[in-house]
């Protein structure tokens, strides 16, 4: 088997940021593609068969490309672009970095870092109505939260409003110390934490009091119509049927909603069915609602997020197939 040689010039200055602390980044790429890496001055050498070095030269020129736009390279950017690889888009990792959403009150782009997350952002675009389900760390009510923010800063809605149903996982709102509003607050902190780091703490505060920013459990929704506003359902796993279509039937002219869950996380009572799985199957073939399924390929926290998603996964589809295996046996 012969081996290709080929060199790619990388600027002093990005070397550091591409090549990873330790130059852990190089090793994780060789590992990967089974290429041999050398740095010299200002190029990386990459030696192997066709395929590795053609492979090794794409990532890097991905990598290099982030880090001249001002990128942090992290472990999730690595492993992101191995995987567009190998599904050969390496390609569309830089196209996914162009969509700038908004920047945070510290300056920092909010912006895709998927195929999948950028599906979604430009079905929230497109869409009056967007379902986006996925695993925790995949940027669901994150992402939507900046085309919030965004959507109100440009003036095309008038308020933004999130909710999200206050189900308990394991404990009981009881417990809680204060009023009704201080024992839903902690339900609803997601939500706050996001407005402050998008939008600031102080305009945060401002637009609360003059009521353009609403926080609220979904219970708060019945009996209103929402016209000319960015609406948030979040955790929409733990809504019943009746609440979905009552959320549902509450949107209005102007209006956009986004509804984000994770199927897999539930905090309903057993037996009781949940609103999204009824909603996702009732409009599934409405064409004004976009619905994006976003996976542990998503996942941009740590990379053992990713792994952790993964295990459960596989896990979850082993026990489903002994389940349909042990009825199959039982008839």
């Amino acid at each position: 088997m012969s081996l290709n040689e080929a060199a790619l010039q990388i600027p002093t200055e990005h070397m550091a940021n591409v090549f990873g602390q330790f130059d852990a980044n190089i090793k994780k790429i060789e590992r990967a593609l089974g290429v041999t890496l050398v740095v010299r001055d200002d190029q990386v050498k990459m030696i192997g068969t066709e395929s590795a070095v053609n492979g090794a030269k794409e990532v890097f020129s991905q990598l290099y490309e982030l880090s001249r736009r001002g990128n942090v390279i992290t472990e999730q950017n690595v492993n992101y672009a191995l995987a567009l690889l190998a599904e050969h888009e390496g390609d569309r990792m830089v196209e996914i970095d162009r969509d700038v959403i908004c920047h945070t009150v510290m300056g920092k782009p909010v912006k895709p870092k998927t195929i999948g997350q950028k599906e979604y952002v430009d079905a929230i675009r497109d869409k009056m109505i967007v379902f986006g389900m996925g695993p925790a760390g995949t940027g669901k009510t994150y992402l939507a939260m900046a085309m919030a923010i965004t959507a109100f800063k440009n003036e095309e809605v008038s308020r933004i409003i999130l909710t999200r149903p206050a189900i308990e996982a394991g404990e009981k709102l009881g417990f809680l110390p204060g009023d009704l509003q201080s024992k839903v607050d902690p339900y609803l902190r997601p939500l706050y934490d996001a407005l402050h780091q998008i939008m600031g703490a102080d305009s945060f505060q401002k637009n609360m009091e003059k009521g353009l920013i609403e926080v609220a459990p979904l219970a708060y929704m019945r009996g209103r119509t929402l016209d000319n506003a960015f609406i948030i359902l979040d955790e929409a796993q733990n809504t019943t049927p009746a609440q979905m279509k009552m959320f549902l039937t509450r949107i209005g002219f102007g209006s956009k909603a986004v509804i984000t869950g994770d199927k897999t996380q539930k905090d309903l009572a057993p037996g009781t069915k949940s609103g999204l799985d009824v909603a996702l199957r009732v409009l599934r073939n409405i064409e004004d609602i976009g619905i994006c399924e976003l996976t542990s390929k998503d996942v941009v926290r740590h990379p053992l997020v990713q792994k952790i998603v993964q295990a459960y996964d596989d896990y979850e589809k082993k026990q489903n197939a002994h389940a349909r295996k042990t009825r199959q046996e039982k008839r």
